[in-house]
């Protein structure tokens, strides 16, 4: 039973919430604020964080900060504000998807089931190890490595990867990554794609000294190549 913690201070909402999601087979965990949210996203057991960003005590942007400050748990961030910069804020800090309120619980089920397909996705018949220079992955783990040293990651940071890494030397185009990594057509104007890269490249950047490039394909997509 996959275990999801709801972060948001509407109490009538999170009952709500709460209910739909038992009723389709989750365990469901709630905190009412930002302070007791990201002590309750410690729980190794979590299998996915539904997050608010608009909070009494510390925004839904801080706490997301202190949640990844040690943990890779998949975020989903909810707001009554749906503009860009809000949406860019959460993806950029390591959110794995964002939905604008007001939505359809059925919309947030598909999205979630999505993260979570995504973190438990491991099949025998792909290889054990993708490598690309000294950057290795290892996708029935969910590891990466640098010269055999761990890259944290976020589990939506981790799908983009393996898939770039998949496709190593070719262009794979804005479309798939939002299909086979974010689990959904993408939208006109939809950036979240280009953000996820963008926070990946950086830190492929920092570990690799920038001999692992993710190569922007103007008005196409992206390539992964490794430089000597």
């Amino acid at each position: 039973m996959p275990k999801v913690l709801l972060i948001d201070d509407d109490a009538a909402l999170t009952r709500m919430l709460t209910t739909f999601l038992q009723g389709e087979g989750f365990e469901t965990t709630a905190a009412f604020n930002g302070t007791e949210g990201a002590m309750a996203a410690l729980d190794p057991s979590l299998d996915a964080v539904i997050l608010d960003i608009m909070m009494p005590d510390i925004s839904g942007i801080e706490t997301l900060q202190r949640i990844r400050s040690t943990s890779s748990v998949p975020v989903i961030m909810l707001s009554a504000r749906g503009s860009e910069d809000d949406r860019a804020a959460g993806l950029e800090i390591g959110a794995d998807d964002y939905i604008a309120k007001p939505y359809y619980a059925r919309e947030l089920l598909a999205r979630l089931n999505a993260v979570l397909r995504r973190q438990w996705a491991t099949s025998s018949a792909q290889p054990q190890h993708l490598i690309a220079g000294r950057l290795r992955v290892i996708p029935a783990k969910r590891e990466v490595t640098f010269d055999a040293k761990p890259v944290e990651v976020t589990a939506t940071q981790f799908d983009l990867l393996e898939t770039l890494m998949r496709n190593a030397g070719t262009v794979t185009t804005r479309d798939d990554l939002s299909l086979s990594v974010l689990g959904r057509r993408r939208e006109p104007y939809d950036r979240s794609v280009d953000v996820h890269v963008s926070n990946l490249r950086k830190k492929l950047h920092v570990v690799s000294k920038k001999t692992i490039e993710i190569e922007t394909i103007r008005s196409v997509g992206y390539r992964l190549r490794a430089r000597p």
